[in-house]
């Protein structure tokens, strides 16, 4: 009988330095933006085999980027947001190489975790590449990005709020698998996270230095805790599912932030629950979320079809699922909200 192994991934080892101490001796592929590389390329002395822009995180484009890597390349560099670091994990998983992340703004947890966020079909899937081999932050670049990126991360940590209704939800419908069963004490402390998002929220939007070093070790934490329990209950839901299903249609012209959609999403699922609004709503526009990037006819066409698009999709069971809105209830929940 072959061996079942369930790892319990770690973080990677994350070094804070300036990024004109980086001096690499591997070939190295990099994996960047226009953006990222003209703030911090001058900085990084890397002996650079190839360099791609990345555009998209589709299964189909990660693989062409797999099939084209030089031989010679030891290590693969992802350097600034969370779609090239993702892109920089997947192809050095899928070519066993190290890979090292330089974020420039703290503005998702991928750089951290286990798995890379892949589209395809439609929607996402998580696929585990191992964490990388490490990252490199330096606060002074990452307090420099626009205030609209920089600290947005912090919307992992408040999609907690919402991401813990629906564990909860699902538990008392009794629509949790036993691997993701609801842990009264997984919930305590991921709650406990996301108080602490509030606190520093303010901060956070001034790019102030011990905000932003404050949200990193959120950040560090979330990961961590779902790491132990081994899936994203906690943090993941119907907020999420909305960004998913928005995302092409967001992403239609020029694309759009992660926090964009997931910012909006987060409202929207508090008050499917339930809850007041207000809070969490100044709570995002407080650390630089943008909350009106989304068109609204879009907005409602993307409710409309998210009870359907979740069960198609497989997703955990959350609020949405059950969701049984008129069009116009649904554009009375959007003006509520302040998303209209």
């Amino acid at each position: 009988m072959a061996e079942t192994i369930e790892p319990i991934w770690n973080l990677p080892r994350i070094e804070l330095r300036e990024l004109s101490t980086v001096k690499e001796s591997r070939p190295a592929a990099v994996l960047t933006g226009n953006r990222a590389w003209d703030a911090v390329g001058s900085l990084l002395d890397l002996p650079i085999v190839i360099q791609a822009e990345p555009h998209s995180a589709h299964h189909d484009f990660l693989e062409e980027l797999v099939s084209s890597l030089p031989e010679t390349v030891q290590v693969v560099y992802g350097i600034g947001g969370g779609l090239v670091c993702d892109v920089a994990k997947y192809v050095a998983w899928k070519k066993g190489l190290p890979s090292v992340i330089i974020p420039t703004a703290l503005s998702v947890d991928g750089f951290f975790t286990a798995l890379v966020a892949v589209r395809k079909e439609g929607s996402v899937y998580y696929e585990t590449t191992g964490p990388a081999e490490k990252v490199i932050i330096d606060l002074e670049v990452v307090g420099s990005a626009p205030p609209h990126i920089r600290g947005t991360g912090i919307v992992e940590i408040l999609s907690m709020t919402t991401g813990l209704l629906d564990w909860q939800y699902a538990a008392k419908l009794k629509k949790n698998t036993y691997q993701e069963r609801f842990q009264p004490w997984a919930a305590s402390i991921a709650a406990g996270i996301a108080q602490q998002a509030y606190k520093i929220a303010k901060g956070v939007g001034e790019g102030r230095p011990d905000a932003l070093r404050n949200l990193l070790d959120l950040i560090c934490v979330e990961v961590q805790l779902t790491n132990q329990l081994g899936h994203n209950r906690p943090q993941e839901g119907a907020e999420q599912y909305f960004a998913y299903a928005i995302e092409p249609k967001a992403a239609r012209e020029a694309g759009i932030p992660y926090a964009d959609l997931v910012g909006p999403g987060i409202v929207i699922a508090a008050a499917l629950h339930g809850q007041d609004t207000s809070a969490i709503r100044n709570t995002l526009l407080d650390a630089g979320v943008r909350l009106d990037r989304l068109n609204e006819d879009d907005i409602v066409q993307t409710l409309e079809m998210l009870p359907e698009y979740a069960q198609k999709h497989n997703l955990p069971h959350s609020i949405v699922h059950d969701m049984k809105l008129s069009n116009a209830e649904i554009r009375v929940l959007v003006s509520k909200t302040g998303l209209s």
